[in-house]
């Protein structure tokens, strides 16, 4: 069990490492501000990143960024630019994005998928109003998704269409998350934040650094935006907000987003979502856009569209709310609780701060899927009861504009 993490807290061990950071981990552009602040160092997709900070515990993080405003260095994430005239075709060559449909300066939650119709990562594909697409993908996939990227836009060039990758290699990445991001950052951004609604994004000054894309989007279920800025300035950046006397402005780290995320009914992908999972069992279907459905040129298009037409498909990701006691957790087993047959299994859990329960993600048989039905967790020595619920189980605050 790590030390770092109150044992409400444990996370998957495959997510994060139990001891101290790896020597040989990499290190984002934010660093050394963690270790200044209290952070708590822990190995994570290979990054020594912050599981916490020495102010906050991680319910009380998770409690501090839905009522105020919480920073998070997402700076281990991929981030690329998409460049060449064939650049939205080819993006759409792997994803179940309408990406020649998107308005400029606008984006949307995609996923490469795989010939068996399995998500092989999810990810973040933006159309900007210049030659490039912007293009945010998980840090624990970059070794795959990187090369994946690469090998296909050479056969691409090879077949003489134009595009290329292009890494922003160390480039920092800030999430703004909670309800008092807007009145924290618009006194620090020439960008007017009240015309920048969920899933847009917009370049400019912000905490006086030139050149920062700001997109209004989260993991956090909260308002908020993720700003990607000059390595060299992020440290600044941060510093900037968390000095600002227009609302309470912590540092938040891996803990408190994963709970936040599992609050708002959110994937991690190597738990919720893998490449044996299409995205119709993941429940995410609206990733699959309608224009897609009918080119179906996409890996596992037919499969996808299949499940989708035929609504065959043999399991499906719920949400559970537990009885008091033992939180439920990855890989841990669900049974009938007449025969004790395994109808599912846990993908992810924990406590819920904000709601005072216990709550997981699970993939059931579709008979046991429908909400309000009963069942068990097996924990081995114990079991205890679940209900399915809808999701997301924190109702979520994305700014929309209306």
């Amino acid at each position: 069990m790590n030390k770092l993490l109150p044992s409400p807290f444990v996370l998957a061990s495959r997510h994060f490492s139990i001891s101290a950071a790896v020597a040989n981990s990499k290190r984002t552009c934010l660093h050394d501000l963690h270790k200044k602040n209290g952070g708590k160092m822990v190995e994570f997709a290979g990054y020594d990143m912050p599981v916490q900070y020495s102010d906050l515990s991680i319910k009380d993080s998770s409690l501090h960024t839905r009522k105020h405003v919480s920073l998070f260095d997402v700076s281990h994430m991929l981030q690329t630019h998409i460049v060449g005239k064939d650049r939205v075709a080819f993006i759409e060559s792997l994803t179940t994005a309408d990406v020649q449909g998107l308005k400029p300066n606008s984006g949307t939650l995609s996923v490469f998928t795989n010939e068996k119709g399995g998500i092989k990562d999810d990810l973040i594909v933006t159309k900007t109003d210049q030659d490039f697409i912007y293009m945010v993908t998980n840090a624990g996939c970059i070794d795959k998704d990187l090369p994946y990227l690469q090998e296909n836009a050479a056969k691409w060039r090879s077949d003489g269409k134009d595009v290329e990758i292009k890494t922003l290699d160390g480039r920092g990445l800030v999430a703004v998350q909670g309800p008092a991001m807007s009145k924290v950052l618009q006194n620090e951004t020439d960008i007017d934040l009240s015309k920048l609604t969920f899933m847009t994004t917009a370049v400019g000054k912000v905490c006086g650094i030139e050149n920062c894309r700001v997109t209004r989007c989260g993991y956090t279920g909260e308002d908020g935006v993720e700003v990607s800025v000059d390595p060299k300035e992020a440290a600044k950046l941060v510093e900037r907000l968390l000095a600002s006397n227009k609302g309470d402005v912590k540092l938040a780290g891996l803990g408190a987003r994963d709970v936040l995320r599992l609050e708002a009914g959110l994937c991690l992908y190597g738990s919720d979502i893998d490449e044996n999972t299409t995205p119709i069992e993941a429940g995410l279907a609206f990733v699959v856009a309608k224009r897609r459905r009918e080119t179906l040129d996409f890996p596992g298009a037919e499969k996808i569209v299949g499940q989708l037409k035929e609504k065959n498909w043999p399991k499906r990701r719920v949400g559970l709310i537990a009885e008091p006691g033992r939180s439920p957790r990855g890989h841990l087993p669900l049974v009938d609780p007449l025969d004790k047959a395994a109808i599912g299994f846990v993908t992810s859990g924990c406590p819920s701060p904000n709601l005072e329960k216990n709550i997981a993600i699970a993939y059931v048989d579709r008979s046991h899927s429908k909400e309000g039905t009963k069942f068990l967790v097996d924990f081995g020595s114990k079991q205890t009861k679940v209900t399915v619920t809808k999701m997301p189980f924190v109702k979520t605050n994305y700014f929309t504009g209306k």
